[in-house]
């Protein structure tokens, strides 16, 4: 673990304590499993919009990513009657190519990340209105499907799938961010892009394969959202989820500037966001408060984030220059 990531974790623990204190249903068997179970949904997007960030770019569509392949996904396996599986590989195969585009449209249209996805936002939300003439896509009555509902709204041992699949999720993120050689490749695109290219990195591929990654991950949490919530109203659902998974990943470490961050801190950064959704729900906060304090917790961790590198630069410009100092000769007096 980093730094970042200890210091993190502590924080979690620390407001975790001070929530139990203030009200001890915090800590009772439902509420836990029902706080896993939202970790769960929310971290799977919020890891797919890291490998984003990784490469300094942003994806603002995950929200209406989410309604519109949630909406699909719904229409297939209860208008359609497709089976569920062929469905989901559907879903998965569509959040690949919107991925594609996005890459495509800011690798080779040289166009800003944050252009292509607000565009992306705005598109993906008004063909899911469209698609559903502005209703609402959900179960009927009697509609059942007990093997995909057991695998993700399900329980093992009073563990939500949800949380189970996001640790899955998590572990490989892990692996494949800090032990390949394509995560020393996003991180080395992230930290400059033109030095990488010089390198011999492919640094088109690998910004179209973050986006690819981020808008898979982000289908396969609409499947998990659409069988939560059972109904979607696309005018609404997903609304401000983007900004959740960049307030996770920011607080995780990840910088704005690309190249830095840890999956660990994203699954921490979650959690805490969690705890602190929990506690305003405990203390009868208004819920639209939520949005108070996840903008509040962004610009927590972006002004950290920038004033911790600062502060890194300062001390390496310090020790370089101590290093000059003690490497240059000092003049030698002449004897007389």
């Amino acid at each position: 673990m980093q730094k970042k990531d200890i210091g993190l974790a502590l924080l979690v623990l620390a407001v975790g304590s001070v929530v139990a204190l203030i009200n001890p249903r915090f800590l009772s068997p439902i509420n836990l499993a029902n706080t896993a179970n939202l970790i769960g949904l929310f971290g799977l997007f919020s890891l797919a919009e890291a490998f984003v960030i990784v490469t300094a770019g942003i994806e603002l569509s995950v929200g209406s990513l989410i309604a519109l392949l949630g909406v699909l996904f719904v229409d297939l396996i209860v208008v359609q009657g497709v089976p569920w599986p062929i469905a989901a590989l559907i879903v998965l195969a569509c959040g690949a190519i919107f991925g594609t585009i996005h890459g495509w449209l800011i690798t080779r249209l040289q166009l800003q990340p944050f252009i292509v996805t607000l565009c992306g936002l705005l598109i993906y939300r008004g063909v899911a209105r469209f698609y559903t003439k502005d209703g609402t896509a959900g179960f009927s009555f009697g509609d059942d499907f007990p093997v995909l509902e057991w695998l993700i709204s399900g329980r093992t041992g009073g563990v939500p799938h949800s949380i189970i699949a996001f640790s899955i999720i998590a572990v490989i993120a892990w692996f494949v961010l800090h032990r390949t050689v394509f995560g020393r490749h996003l991180f080395a695109v992230g930290k400059n892009e033109e030095a990488a290219r010089f390198t011999g990195i492919n640094t088109r591929r690998v910004i179209v394969l973050a986006y690819v990654i981020c808008a898979v991950l982000t289908g396969l949490s609409a499947i998990f959202f659409a069988m939560y919530t059972r109904s979607i109203h696309p005018a609404s659902h997903g609304n401000f989820y983007e900004l959740y998974a960049i307030a996770a990943a920011v607080l995780g470490g990840f910088s704005l500037r690309g190249g830095e961050g840890s999956v660990v801190g994203v699954v921490l950064g979650v959690i805490l966001l969690q705890v602190l959704q929990n506690l305003v729900n405990l203390l009868g906060i208004p819920s639209s408060l939520n949005f108070a304090v996840m903008g509040s917790v962004i610009l927590i961790g972006v002004i950290a984030d920038t004033q911790i590198t600062k502060h890194r630069n300062s001390r390496r410009q310090a020790a370089a220059l101590a290093t000059i100092k003690g490497a240059t000769p000092q003049p030698q007096s002449l004897p007389e």
